[in-house]
């Protein structure tokens, strides 16, 4: 059995057990949700029915990629069905032959002038679009990676830390001098390791501008690494996935005040990683930050983390709200990102990759605070 059929398994489970006959996943350019490639390999602009008979119909806009990557029992072109959605979910029914009367859940995003259009064109069934549901429990699945999902991100998590000593090697022989040398180097020797390229775009903030979470534009022709506190942060996206690594250059001499921005996000990254354990928390870790942060006197302006996956955030939030009970559990690949910022003397950021395993933690990345 291939990995996306046993992930297509526990869904065809869920709808079982929610009486659910048919269920519509979308990867569009103004909808996306690579869970269709985490479900079938083919990596993104298509359509997925699933049916409770535990069959799978893609309908890609491009047969030719889903004839390469794809796995699933069928696939239908999207110009067989005139590139409507509500003509492929009707031709769905009709090749699962889906029993009238039967429910039949859309992605929760779509638009309410929409859903009232599946509401006209189905009326033989019973069309339900709703917050959770399965994409919610497609969501909580991706959340703990699989065996395929953790090989995957060690790789990637390889390939993140040579190009972090690479870039280390460069800024400090001045072969990289401005954000823009940086950033189109990561991109560069991404491609040449057999990556997808970046899986965000990267921020590069020299000093007068890393007082910026993320810095707007994302990177210009302004120096990097010069005197004072820089901030680049970057990810690699391989096989679908992507890490997510923040790293601080630091030249000096220093202030007082940047030198003590840089000792208490040391510090706060200490304090959450050692509070990392099945079973913890994560607003428990999230809040430990602030409270040291505060005692401080300072604060942090973001939350401490997110999960990372096929996209660059994904459950679960790392972070001190009252609607937050997530809870950390063995599978989870995750950030650990505190950062403090000060538009006079500079901002610095520390974040590296977290996967938790069932015998503990395990660091993936080795982004850090680089003195120059």
């Amino acid at each position: 059995m291939s990995v996306y059929l046993e992930r297509r398994e526990k869904l065809y489970d869920y709808m079982a057990r929610e009486s659910i006959a048919l269920v519509m996943f979308e990867d569009a350019e103004n909808r996306r949700n690579p869970a269709i490639r985490w479900m079938t390999g083919h990596p993104g602009d298509a359509q997925l029915f699933l049916s409770v008979d535990k069959q799978a119909m893609l309908v890609p806009w491009d047969i030719n990629m889903a004839a390469l990557f794809a796995e699933v029992e069928v696939v239908v072109p999207y110009a067989e069905f005139e590139r409507r959605p509500l003509m492929a979910i009707r031709g769905a029914a009709e090749y699962f032959k889906t029993p009238f009367g039967s429910r039949m859940e859309i992605p929760p995003e779509t638009p309410y002038p929409r859903f009232l259009q599946y509401v006209e064109a189905l009326t033989d069934f019973d069309v339900i679009c709703r917050n959770g549901g399965i994409h919610g429990e497609v969501e909580e699945l991706r959340a703990i990676k699989d065996a395929e999902e953790i090989r995957i991100y060690r790789n990637v998590a390889a390939i993140t830390n040579d190009i972090i000593d690479l870039l280390e090697e460069h800024i400090r022989s001045g072969a990289l001098k401005t954000e823009g040398d940086v950033a189109l180097f990561i991109e560069a020797e991404s491609r040449n390791r057999g990556c997808e390229g970046t899986g965000f775009e990267t921020l590069a903030a020299g000093p007068d501008r890393s007082f910026g979470i993320h810095p707007f534009p994302a990177y210009t022709a302004g120096e990097f690494a010069t005197k004072g506190l820089s901030i680049l942060d970057f990810g690699l996206k391989y096989a679908g996935y992507t890490t997510d690594v923040t790293l601080t250059f630091v030249r000096g001499p220093l202030s007082r005040r940047q030198e003590r921005l840089l000792a208490l996000t040391e510090r706060a990254y200490r304090i959450a990683l050692a509070m990392v354990e099945n079973g913890m928390t994560t607003r428990t870790i999230s809040a430990a930050v602030d409270v040291f942060f505060s005692n401080s006197k300072k604060m942090m302006p973001h939350g401490l983390g997110h999960g990372i996956g096929l996209e660059a955030h994904e459950a679960p939030a790392l972070r001190n709200r009252a609607d937050n009970t997530a809870v950390l559990k063995p599978g989870m690949v995750f950030t650990l990102e505190p950062g403090l910022y000060d538009p006079v003397h500079g901002g610095c950021r520390l974040e590296n990759d977290i996967l938790l395993t069932e015998s503990g933690m395990e660091v993936l990345t080795n982004a850090r605070i680089i003195r120059l």
